[in-house]
């Protein structure tokens, strides 16, 4: 595990998961907010995040955590490990809710600056709607890739502290 693709629902825990598999792993982590969005809320080109994240798949190890279904193809394709975070659309708003009561007003760690947190009905429906909309072409796609790459598709939250403490465990005994 050294190309490692995070996605999954907004609200999901995709960035604090792999801020802490990062850690594990000795891995640099890259926060596709980051790279997508300027001060203000103003987004990048597609060009041009398409170029930067090319930038990050040519190193030998990364983490990347965020969807972007636009460039979702090229980081799966580079990829040798893929975590798909499937949680209740309930978990992720409420996730999504207490972020926002969190950082209301301030950046997040894993934003871009100048993009302060706030509170936005339509990407709550966003998240709501996230099962029916986007997973299932997750999992088409997911199934699809090659069998050599590993793939973990996580339903409930402790999985992944479970997953986290083996990995630990593993590299312990390495």
């Amino acid at each position: 595990m050294k190309k490692i693709v995070v996605i999954g629902s907004s609200g999901a825990g995709k960035s604090t998961f792999a801020k802490k598999l990062a850690l594990v792993l000795d891995i640099p982590l890259y926060h596709l907010d980051q790279m997508n969005w300027r001060s203000g809320w103003q987004e990048v080109s597609k060009e041009e995040q398409k170029q930067m994240q090319l930038e990050v798949l040519k190193k030998d190890a990364w983490i990347i955590d965020g969807n972007y279904g636009g460039t979702l193809e090229v980081r799966l394709k580079e990829a040798d490990t893929v975590v798909f975070l499937d949680f209740h659309r309930v978990i992720c708003i409420s996730r999504a809710l207490r972020r926002v009561l969190r950082y209301r007003n301030q950046v997040r760690p894993d934003m871009a600056e100048g993009c302060p947190e706030r509170f936005d009905l339509e990407f709550m429906k966003y998240i709501w709607n996230f099962p029916e909309t986007k997973t299932p072409h997750i999992l088409k796609r997911l199934q699809e890739l090659p069998l050599e790459k590993r793939v973990f598709h996580f339903r409930k939250p402790h999985e992944l502290d479970k997953f986290l403490l083996e990995l630990e465990k593993r590299k312990s005994s390495n």
